[in-house]
Protein backbone atom coordinates (compact mmCIF):
# COMPACT_ATOMS: atom_id res chain seq x y z
CA UNK A 1 0.00 0.00 0.00
CA UNK A 2 1.36 3.71 -0.69
CA UNK A 3 -1.43 5.53 0.36
CA UNK A 4 -3.10 5.98 4.26
CA UNK A 5 -5.30 7.86 6.10
CA UNK A 6 -5.05 9.50 9.68
CA UNK A 7 -7.58 11.07 11.48
CA UNK A 8 -7.04 14.16 13.59
CA UNK A 9 -8.29 17.45 15.19
CA UNK A 10 -7.32 21.42 14.15
CA UNK A 11 -7.85 23.76 16.79
CA UNK A 12 -10.46 26.51 15.56
CA UNK A 13 -11.58 28.55 18.68
CA UNK A 14 -13.27 26.29 21.15
CA UNK A 15 -13.64 23.79 18.54
CA UNK A 16 -11.89 20.79 16.94
CA UNK A 17 -12.96 20.06 13.71
CA UNK A 18 -11.79 16.88 11.98
CA UNK A 19 -8.85 16.91 9.77
CA UNK A 20 -7.90 13.70 7.76
CA UNK A 21 -4.38 13.43 7.05
CA UNK A 22 -3.74 11.78 3.80
CA UNK A 23 -0.23 10.42 2.70
CA UNK A 24 0.65 9.30 -0.88
CA UNK A 25 3.91 7.61 -1.80
CA UNK A 26 4.91 7.56 -5.36
CA UNK A 27 7.99 6.82 -7.34
CA UNK A 28 10.33 9.82 -8.28
CA UNK A 29 12.80 12.15 -6.84
CA UNK A 30 12.93 11.88 -3.07
CA UNK A 31 10.79 15.00 -1.42
CA UNK A 32 8.15 15.55 0.95
CA UNK A 33 5.12 18.06 -0.19
CA UNK A 34 2.97 19.11 2.64
CA UNK A 35 -0.54 20.52 1.37
CA UNK A 36 -3.94 21.80 2.78
CA UNK A 37 -3.46 25.17 4.42
CA UNK A 38 -0.25 24.57 6.65
CA UNK A 39 0.73 27.42 8.61
CA UNK A 40 4.95 27.66 9.13
CA UNK A 41 4.67 25.67 12.27
CA UNK A 42 3.18 22.62 10.23
CA UNK A 43 4.87 23.40 6.86
CA UNK A 44 8.22 22.61 9.93
CA UNK A 45 6.91 18.78 10.58
CA UNK A 46 8.74 17.72 7.75
CA UNK A 47 12.01 18.18 9.18
CA UNK A 48 10.49 16.79 12.78
CA UNK A 49 8.86 13.67 11.27
CA UNK A 50 12.14 12.89 9.25
CA UNK A 51 14.28 13.24 11.93
CA UNK A 52 12.21 11.75 14.67
CA UNK A 53 10.99 8.30 12.37
CA UNK A 54 15.14 7.93 11.76
CA UNK A 55 16.40 8.33 15.67
CA UNK A 56 13.31 5.98 15.94
CA UNK A 57 14.36 3.48 13.43
CA UNK A 58 12.01 3.38 11.09
CA UNK A 59 13.39 3.45 7.60
CA UNK A 60 12.16 7.31 5.98
CA UNK A 61 11.10 6.44 2.62
CA UNK A 62 13.34 8.21 -0.49
CA UNK A 63 10.23 8.84 -2.63
CA UNK A 64 8.32 11.30 -3.33
CA UNK A 65 5.66 11.71 -0.05
CA UNK A 66 2.72 14.17 -0.62
CA UNK A 67 1.00 14.74 2.85
CA UNK A 68 -2.46 16.25 2.42
CA UNK A 69 -4.38 17.95 5.17
CA UNK A 70 -7.96 17.98 3.98
CA UNK A 71 -10.26 20.11 4.56
CA UNK A 72 -7.82 22.31 2.45
CA UNK A 73 -9.78 25.64 3.00
CA UNK A 74 -9.91 25.13 7.27
CA UNK A 75 -5.91 26.99 8.77
CA UNK A 76 -3.88 24.42 10.47
CA UNK A 77 -1.41 25.43 12.97
CA UNK A 78 0.96 24.21 15.39
CA UNK A 79 2.41 20.80 16.07
CA UNK A 80 -0.30 18.53 17.00
CA UNK A 81 -0.34 16.88 13.01
CA UNK A 82 2.95 16.05 13.39
CA UNK A 83 2.28 12.03 14.96
CA UNK A 84 -0.53 11.58 12.27
CA UNK A 85 1.21 12.29 9.49
CA UNK A 86 4.56 10.15 10.76
CA UNK A 87 1.86 7.67 11.54
CA UNK A 88 0.42 7.95 7.91
CA UNK A 89 4.50 7.47 6.65
CA UNK A 90 4.76 4.51 8.39
CA UNK A 91 1.68 3.02 7.30
CA UNK A 92 1.78 4.23 3.73
CA UNK A 93 5.73 2.28 3.68
CA UNK A 94 4.04 -0.74 5.41
CA UNK A 95 5.84 -0.30 8.41
CA UNK A 96 2.36 -0.07 10.47
CA UNK A 97 -0.62 -2.09 9.86
CA UNK A 98 -2.99 0.78 8.15
CA UNK A 99 -6.42 -1.04 9.97
CA UNK A 100 -4.87 -0.36 12.74
CA UNK A 101 -5.18 3.36 12.47
CA UNK A 102 -8.76 2.64 11.87
CA UNK A 103 -11.33 3.99 14.75
CA UNK A 104 -8.67 6.22 16.27
CA UNK A 105 -7.90 9.55 16.70
CA UNK A 106 -4.26 10.97 16.82
CA UNK A 107 -2.95 14.56 17.85
CA UNK A 108 0.88 15.42 19.02
CA UNK A 109 4.19 17.12 18.74
CA UNK A 110 7.14 14.95 18.08
CA UNK A 111 10.53 15.93 19.34
CA UNK A 112 13.65 14.99 16.85
CA UNK A 113 14.37 11.62 19.48
CA UNK A 114 10.94 11.28 18.73
CA UNK A 115 9.30 11.54 22.24
CA UNK A 116 6.13 13.30 22.34
CA UNK A 117 5.25 17.01 23.38
CA UNK A 118 1.99 18.14 24.79
CA UNK A 119 -0.24 20.37 22.50
CA UNK A 120 -2.84 23.09 23.30
CA UNK A 121 -6.97 22.47 23.03
CA UNK A 122 -6.43 18.60 24.10
CA UNK A 123 -9.96 18.98 25.73
CA UNK A 124 -11.60 20.03 22.72
CA UNK A 125 -9.85 17.44 20.54
CA UNK A 126 -11.15 14.44 23.51
CA UNK A 127 -14.65 16.52 23.60
CA UNK A 128 -15.30 15.90 19.55
CA UNK A 129 -13.56 12.47 19.82
CA UNK A 130 -16.40 11.74 22.13
CA UNK A 131 -18.91 12.85 19.61
CA UNK A 132 -17.18 10.85 16.71
CA UNK A 133 -16.99 7.88 18.69
CA UNK A 134 -13.38 6.96 18.78
CA UNK A 135 -10.15 6.52 20.65
CA UNK A 136 -7.60 9.49 20.74
CA UNK A 137 -3.90 8.86 21.25
CA UNK A 138 -2.22 11.35 22.93
CA UNK A 139 1.08 12.55 24.59
CA UNK A 140 0.93 12.23 28.43
CA UNK A 141 1.17 15.19 29.53
CA UNK A 142 -1.92 15.83 28.00
CA UNK A 143 -3.92 12.78 28.94
CA UNK A 144 -5.07 13.71 32.61
CA UNK A 145 -6.83 17.07 30.84
CA UNK A 146 -8.30 15.14 27.62
CA UNK A 147 -9.63 11.94 30.18
CA UNK A 148 -12.32 14.77 31.85
CA UNK A 149 -14.09 14.43 28.84
CA UNK A 150 -15.95 11.45 30.22
CA UNK A 151 -16.96 8.84 27.74
CA UNK A 152 -13.91 8.67 25.29
CA UNK A 153 -10.82 6.62 25.66
CA UNK A 154 -7.80 8.56 26.02
CA UNK A 155 -4.46 6.12 25.71
CA UNK A 156 -1.19 8.62 26.36
CA UNK A 157 1.94 7.63 25.25
CA UNK A 158 5.46 8.90 25.67
CA UNK A 159 6.99 8.45 22.24
CA UNK A 160 6.21 7.32 18.77
CA UNK A 161 7.79 4.19 19.61
CA UNK A 162 5.10 3.16 22.08
CA UNK A 163 2.21 3.93 19.77
CA UNK A 164 3.62 2.03 16.93
CA UNK A 165 4.12 -0.65 19.48
CA UNK A 166 0.53 -0.82 20.72
CA UNK A 167 -1.18 -0.63 16.68
CA UNK A 168 1.18 -3.97 16.17
CA UNK A 169 -0.22 -5.14 19.08
CA UNK A 170 3.85 -5.59 20.99
CA UNK A 171 2.40 -3.58 24.19
CA UNK A 172 -1.08 -2.39 25.13
CA UNK A 173 -2.00 0.78 26.07
CA UNK A 174 -4.23 0.92 28.78
CA UNK A 175 -7.11 3.64 28.79
CA UNK A 176 -6.68 6.63 31.23
CA UNK A 177 -8.45 7.36 33.76
CA UNK A 178 -9.59 11.04 34.31
CA UNK A 179 -8.00 12.68 38.33
CA UNK A 180 -11.28 13.21 40.92
CA UNK A 181 -11.43 16.38 42.53
CA UNK A 182 -13.79 16.72 45.48
CA UNK A 183 -16.17 19.78 46.51
CA UNK A 184 -13.83 20.33 49.67
CA UNK A 185 -10.60 20.47 47.43
CA UNK A 186 -11.94 22.71 44.80
CA UNK A 187 -13.42 24.95 47.68
CA UNK A 188 -10.54 24.79 50.46
CA UNK A 189 -7.15 24.80 48.48
CA UNK A 190 -5.33 27.34 49.79
CA UNK A 191 -7.76 30.10 49.35
CA UNK A 192 -7.09 33.21 51.25
CA UNK A 193 -10.12 33.61 54.06
CA UNK A 194 -12.26 36.21 54.44
CA UNK A 195 -11.31 35.99 58.41
CA UNK A 196 -8.53 37.64 57.56
CA UNK A 197 -9.84 40.93 56.65
CA UNK A 198 -10.93 43.21 59.87
CA UNK A 199 -13.59 45.60 60.03
CA UNK A 200 -15.21 46.77 56.50
CA UNK A 201 -18.33 45.01 57.15
CA UNK A 202 -20.14 46.57 54.94
CA UNK A 203 -17.36 45.77 51.98
CA UNK A 204 -18.03 42.24 53.47
CA UNK A 205 -21.73 42.15 53.63
CA UNK A 206 -21.36 43.36 49.88
CA UNK A 207 -19.14 40.63 48.90
CA UNK A 208 -21.33 37.86 50.21
CA UNK A 209 -24.43 39.48 47.98
CA UNK A 210 -21.88 39.30 45.27
CA UNK A 211 -21.24 36.15 45.65
CA UNK A 212 -24.21 34.30 46.02
CA UNK A 213 -26.13 36.28 42.99
CA UNK A 214 -23.25 36.32 40.94
CA UNK A 215 -23.47 40.36 40.81
CA UNK A 216 -20.72 42.72 39.82
CA UNK A 217 -18.94 44.73 42.24
CA UNK A 218 -16.94 47.89 42.47
CA UNK A 219 -15.35 48.60 45.38
CA UNK A 220 -13.90 52.21 45.90
CA UNK A 221 -11.65 54.12 48.89
CA UNK A 222 -8.21 55.05 49.53
CA UNK A 223 -4.97 53.87 49.50
CA UNK A 224 -4.53 50.82 51.73
CA UNK A 225 -8.39 50.10 53.25
CA UNK A 226 -8.34 46.50 51.82
CA UNK A 227 -10.14 46.71 48.70
CA UNK A 228 -8.26 44.28 46.75
CA UNK A 229 -7.45 41.99 50.06
CA UNK A 230 -11.38 41.41 49.85
CA UNK A 231 -11.50 41.01 46.13
CA UNK A 232 -9.16 38.35 46.53
CA UNK A 233 -11.05 36.29 48.78
CA UNK A 234 -14.18 36.17 46.54
CA UNK A 235 -13.38 33.32 45.03
CA UNK A 236 -13.57 31.63 49.05
CA UNK A 237 -16.95 32.57 49.23
CA UNK A 238 -18.27 30.95 45.63
CA UNK A 239 -19.68 27.38 45.17
CA UNK A 240 -17.62 24.84 43.46
CA UNK A 241 -17.77 24.49 39.26
CA UNK A 242 -20.38 21.74 39.05
CA UNK A 243 -18.96 19.26 35.67
CA UNK A 244 -20.50 21.15 32.77
CA UNK A 245 -18.50 24.57 34.31
CA UNK A 246 -15.68 23.41 34.94
CA UNK A 247 -15.60 21.98 31.28
CA UNK A 248 -15.91 25.12 29.78
CA UNK A 249 -13.80 26.98 31.62
CA UNK A 250 -11.05 24.23 31.73
CA UNK A 251 -11.52 24.07 27.83
CA UNK A 252 -10.75 27.84 27.59
CA UNK A 253 -7.30 26.86 29.44
CA UNK A 254 -6.91 23.96 27.22
CA UNK A 255 -6.66 26.42 24.02
CA UNK A 256 -3.95 28.63 25.48
CA UNK A 257 -1.87 25.79 27.19
CA UNK A 258 -2.22 26.72 30.86
CA UNK A 259 -4.44 24.29 31.98
CA UNK A 260 -3.68 22.48 35.39
CA UNK A 261 -5.71 19.30 36.14
CA UNK A 262 -5.34 19.58 39.80
CA UNK A 263 -7.66 22.48 39.75
CA UNK A 264 -10.25 21.95 37.70
CA UNK A 265 -12.95 22.53 39.56
CA UNK A 266 -11.77 25.51 41.04
CA UNK A 267 -13.03 28.98 39.93
CA UNK A 268 -10.79 30.68 37.98
CA UNK A 269 -9.35 34.43 39.40
CA UNK A 270 -7.82 36.92 36.69
CA UNK A 271 -6.30 39.55 37.76
CA UNK A 272 -4.75 41.85 34.59
CA UNK A 273 -2.51 44.71 34.88
CA UNK A 274 -4.21 48.06 33.99
CA UNK A 275 -2.02 48.37 31.17
CA UNK A 276 -3.78 45.70 29.31
CA UNK A 277 -4.07 45.76 25.90
CA UNK A 278 -7.66 45.35 24.03
CA UNK A 279 -6.37 42.19 22.59
CA UNK A 280 -5.51 40.91 25.91
CA UNK A 281 -8.46 41.30 27.39
CA UNK A 282 -11.35 40.83 25.24
CA UNK A 283 -8.79 38.47 22.76
CA UNK A 284 -6.93 38.21 20.00
CA UNK A 285 -4.42 38.04 17.71
CA UNK A 286 -3.81 36.46 14.14
CA UNK A 287 -4.65 33.43 15.28
CA UNK A 288 -7.81 34.50 17.28
CA UNK A 289 -6.69 33.70 21.24
CA UNK A 290 -8.92 33.57 24.16
CA UNK A 291 -8.23 36.85 26.50
CA UNK A 292 -8.63 37.80 30.31
CA UNK A 293 -12.48 37.75 29.46
CA UNK A 294 -12.61 34.17 28.35
CA UNK A 295 -9.90 33.06 30.96
CA UNK A 296 -12.37 34.05 33.88
CA UNK A 297 -15.43 32.41 32.52
CA UNK A 298 -17.79 30.82 35.31
CA UNK A 299 -14.96 33.22 37.79
CA UNK A 300 -14.00 36.30 38.29
CA UNK A 301 -11.95 39.02 37.04
CA UNK A 302 -10.70 41.60 39.33
CA UNK A 303 -9.62 45.20 37.85
CA UNK A 304 -7.34 46.59 40.13
CA UNK A 305 -6.76 50.74 39.39
CA UNK A 306 -10.23 50.33 37.22
CA UNK A 307 -9.53 53.76 36.37
CA UNK A 308 -6.07 53.81 34.80
CA UNK A 309 -7.26 51.28 32.14
CA UNK A 310 -7.55 52.46 29.00
CA UNK A 311 -11.12 53.60 28.13
CA UNK A 312 -11.43 51.92 25.27
CA UNK A 313 -10.09 48.56 26.59
CA UNK A 314 -13.22 48.97 29.48
CA UNK A 315 -15.88 50.01 26.51
CA UNK A 316 -15.16 46.98 24.89
CA UNK A 317 -16.49 44.55 28.11
CA UNK A 318 -19.72 46.27 27.92
CA UNK A 319 -21.08 43.42 25.28
CA UNK A 320 -19.45 40.41 27.02
CA UNK A 321 -21.02 41.61 30.24
CA UNK A 322 -24.43 41.64 28.94
CA UNK A 323 -24.09 38.34 26.68
CA UNK A 324 -21.32 36.37 28.59
CA UNK A 325 -19.84 35.24 25.08
CA UNK A 326 -17.28 37.24 22.87
CA UNK A 327 -16.54 36.99 19.13
CA UNK A 328 -13.18 37.59 18.31
CA UNK A 329 -12.95 38.13 14.22
CA UNK A 330 -9.61 38.28 11.68
CA UNK A 331 -8.93 38.54 8.47
CA UNK A 332 -8.64 34.40 7.82
CA UNK A 333 -10.72 33.50 11.01
CA UNK A 334 -13.42 34.06 13.43
CA UNK A 335 -13.82 32.76 16.66
CA UNK A 336 -16.39 32.83 19.35
CA UNK A 337 -15.03 32.28 23.03
CA UNK A 338 -17.54 32.43 26.23
CA UNK A 339 -17.40 35.47 28.64
CA UNK A 340 -19.64 34.81 31.44
CA UNK A 341 -17.37 36.88 34.24
CA UNK A 342 -18.14 38.22 37.37
CA UNK A 343 -16.20 41.44 37.40
CA UNK A 344 -14.66 43.13 40.66
CA UNK A 345 -13.28 46.33 40.34
CA UNK A 346 -11.30 48.39 42.53
CA UNK A 347 -10.21 51.94 42.68
CA UNK A 348 -9.41 55.28 44.55
CA UNK A 349 -12.18 57.87 45.20
CA UNK A 350 -9.82 60.67 43.32
CA UNK A 351 -5.98 60.40 41.68
CA UNK A 352 -3.83 60.89 45.09
CA UNK A 353 -6.48 58.75 46.26
CA UNK A 354 -7.50 60.78 49.29
CA UNK A 355 -11.09 62.65 48.59
CA UNK A 356 -12.76 62.04 51.39
CA UNK A 357 -10.54 60.63 53.91
CA UNK A 358 -10.67 61.28 57.59
CA UNK A 359 -7.33 62.36 58.44
CA UNK A 360 -5.38 62.93 54.97
CA UNK A 361 -6.14 65.91 52.67
CA UNK A 362 -6.71 65.60 49.18
CA UNK A 363 -4.43 67.49 47.02
CA UNK A 364 -6.41 67.02 43.59
CA UNK A 365 -8.47 69.84 42.32
CA UNK A 366 -11.96 69.44 41.30
CA UNK A 367 -11.44 69.20 37.64
CA UNK A 368 -8.95 66.38 38.07
CA UNK A 369 -11.13 64.61 40.42
CA UNK A 370 -14.29 64.99 38.20
CA UNK A 371 -11.86 63.82 35.15
CA UNK A 372 -10.43 60.60 36.62
CA UNK A 373 -14.44 59.76 37.02
CA UNK A 374 -15.00 60.55 33.53
CA UNK A 375 -12.70 57.44 32.65
CA UNK A 376 -15.66 55.42 33.63
CA UNK A 377 -18.40 55.67 31.11
CA UNK A 378 -21.76 56.03 32.87
CA UNK A 379 -22.65 53.04 30.90
CA UNK A 380 -19.63 50.49 31.91
CA UNK A 381 -21.07 52.05 35.89
CA UNK A 382 -24.56 51.33 34.53
CA UNK A 383 -23.61 47.53 34.55
CA UNK A 384 -22.18 46.80 37.89
CA UNK A 385 -24.83 45.97 40.72
CA UNK A 386 -23.15 46.96 43.86
CA UNK A 387 -20.58 49.96 44.42
CA UNK A 388 -19.23 49.98 48.03
CA UNK A 389 -17.31 52.62 49.26
CA UNK A 390 -14.30 51.04 51.09
CA UNK A 391 -13.53 53.13 54.42
CA UNK A 392 -10.06 53.28 56.12
CA UNK A 393 -10.48 50.88 59.08
CA UNK A 394 -9.64 52.23 62.95
CA UNK A 395 -6.73 51.32 64.79
CA UNK A 396 -9.33 49.43 67.39
CA UNK A 397 -10.36 46.97 64.59
CA UNK A 398 -6.72 46.51 63.41
CA UNK A 399 -5.12 46.14 66.64
CA UNK A 400 -8.07 43.82 68.07
CA UNK A 401 -9.41 40.12 67.23
CA UNK A 402 -10.78 39.14 64.24
CA UNK A 403 -14.81 40.14 64.57
CA UNK A 404 -16.15 39.31 61.27
CA UNK A 405 -17.11 35.13 60.29
CA UNK A 406 -15.03 32.97 57.94
CA UNK A 407 -14.76 32.18 54.58
CA UNK A 408 -16.37 28.96 54.97
CA UNK A 409 -19.30 30.09 57.52
CA UNK A 410 -20.59 32.25 54.86
CA UNK A 411 -19.93 29.79 51.73
CA UNK A 412 -22.79 28.14 53.56
CA UNK A 413 -25.14 31.02 53.34
CA UNK A 414 -24.25 31.53 49.65
CA UNK A 415 -24.70 27.74 48.19
CA UNK A 416 -27.92 27.94 50.11
CA UNK A 417 -28.89 31.14 48.37
CA UNK A 418 -27.78 29.66 45.01
CA UNK A 419 -30.11 26.47 45.46
CA UNK A 420 -32.73 28.67 45.73
CA UNK A 421 -31.75 31.03 42.27
CA UNK A 422 -30.93 27.69 40.87
CA UNK A 423 -34.26 25.87 41.66
CA UNK A 424 -36.59 28.52 40.80
CA UNK A 425 -35.66 30.04 37.49
CA UNK A 426 -32.07 28.04 36.55
CA UNK A 427 -29.09 30.44 37.08
CA UNK A 428 -28.36 32.88 38.92
CA UNK A 429 -29.78 36.56 39.73
CA UNK A 430 -27.33 38.66 38.20
CA UNK A 431 -28.00 36.36 34.50
CA UNK A 432 -31.70 36.45 34.31
CA UNK A 433 -33.13 38.55 31.13
CA UNK A 434 -35.57 40.90 31.65
CA UNK A 435 -38.68 38.56 31.02
CA UNK A 436 -37.24 36.85 33.91
CA UNK A 437 -36.89 40.10 36.41
CA UNK A 438 -40.47 40.77 36.13
CA UNK A 439 -41.28 36.62 37.01
CA UNK A 440 -38.69 36.58 39.75
CA UNK A 441 -38.00 39.38 41.07
CA UNK A 442 -40.81 41.76 41.39
CA UNK A 443 -40.66 43.53 45.08
CA UNK A 444 -43.96 43.19 47.52
CA UNK A 445 -45.72 46.88 47.28
CA UNK A 446 -44.25 48.76 49.88
CA UNK A 447 -41.06 47.53 48.05
CA UNK A 448 -42.60 48.57 45.19
CA UNK A 449 -43.47 51.67 46.55
CA UNK A 450 -39.89 52.62 47.49
CA UNK A 451 -38.05 51.33 44.20
CA UNK A 452 -40.61 54.07 42.21
CA UNK A 453 -39.27 56.79 44.90
CA UNK A 454 -35.86 55.79 43.89
CA UNK A 455 -36.51 55.62 40.21
CA UNK A 456 -37.02 59.36 40.11
CA UNK A 457 -34.47 60.86 43.27
CA UNK A 458 -31.67 58.63 41.86
CA UNK A 459 -32.34 59.02 38.04
CA UNK A 460 -31.78 55.55 37.32
CA UNK A 461 -31.78 54.43 33.86
CA UNK A 462 -33.84 51.22 33.41
CA UNK A 463 -30.81 48.93 32.87
CA UNK A 464 -30.10 49.90 36.38
CA UNK A 465 -33.62 49.68 37.80
CA UNK A 466 -33.66 45.85 36.69
CA UNK A 467 -30.18 45.42 38.34
CA UNK A 468 -31.48 47.05 41.89
CA UNK A 469 -34.31 43.93 41.43
CA UNK A 470 -31.95 41.77 40.78
CA UNK A 471 -29.62 42.43 44.32
CA UNK A 472 -33.01 43.01 46.33
CA UNK A 473 -33.95 39.53 44.75
CA UNK A 474 -30.63 37.91 45.80
CA UNK A 475 -30.92 40.05 49.36
CA UNK A 476 -34.76 37.94 49.52
CA UNK A 477 -32.54 34.80 48.85
CA UNK A 478 -30.39 35.34 51.20
CA UNK A 479 -32.61 35.61 54.28
CA UNK A 480 -35.02 32.96 53.18
CA UNK A 481 -37.80 35.07 52.03
CA UNK A 482 -40.05 34.58 49.30
CA UNK A 483 -40.40 38.20 47.65
CA UNK A 484 -38.30 41.11 47.75
CA UNK A 485 -39.77 43.61 50.63
CA UNK A 486 -38.79 46.81 51.47
CA UNK A 487 -35.81 46.00 53.60
CA UNK A 488 -34.09 44.37 50.63
CA UNK A 489 -34.85 47.02 48.23
CA UNK A 490 -33.67 49.63 50.40
CA UNK A 491 -30.46 47.65 50.82
CA UNK A 492 -30.14 47.07 47.14
CA UNK A 493 -30.76 50.93 46.82
CA UNK A 494 -27.91 51.75 48.86
CA UNK A 495 -25.42 49.43 46.68
CA UNK A 496 -26.34 51.66 43.87
CA UNK A 497 -25.46 55.36 45.71
CA UNK A 498 -21.92 55.28 45.36
CA UNK A 499 -19.45 58.09 43.82
CA UNK A 500 -21.00 61.24 41.71
CA UNK A 501 -24.65 59.70 42.94
CA UNK A 502 -27.24 61.98 44.35
CA UNK A 503 -27.01 61.19 48.59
Amino acid sequence: MTFALVRTRALDGLAAPEVTVEVHLANGMPSFTLVGLPDTEVREARDRVRAALLISRFEFPQRRITVNLAPADLPKEGGRFDLPIALGILAASRQIPARALEGQEFCGELSLDGSLRGIRGALAAALATRRAGRALFLPRSNADEAALARGVTIQAADSLLTICAHLTGQVIIQPHAAPVTTDAEATESGMPDLLDVRGQFQARRALEVAAAGAHSLLLYGPPGTGKSMLARRLPGLLPPLDEDEALESAAVYSIVGSFDAKRWRIRPFRSPHHSASAAALIGGGSVPMPGEISLAHHGILFLDEFPEFDRRVLESMREPLETGVVCVSRARQRAEFPARFQLVAAMNPCPCGYAGHPARACTCTPAQVANYHARLSGPMLDRIDLIIEVPPVPYSDLAGRPAGESSATVRTRVALARERQISRQGAPNARLEAGQVEKHCAPDAAGAALAETAMHRLNLSARAYHRVLRVARTLADLSGDERPGAKHMAEAIQYRRGFGMPK
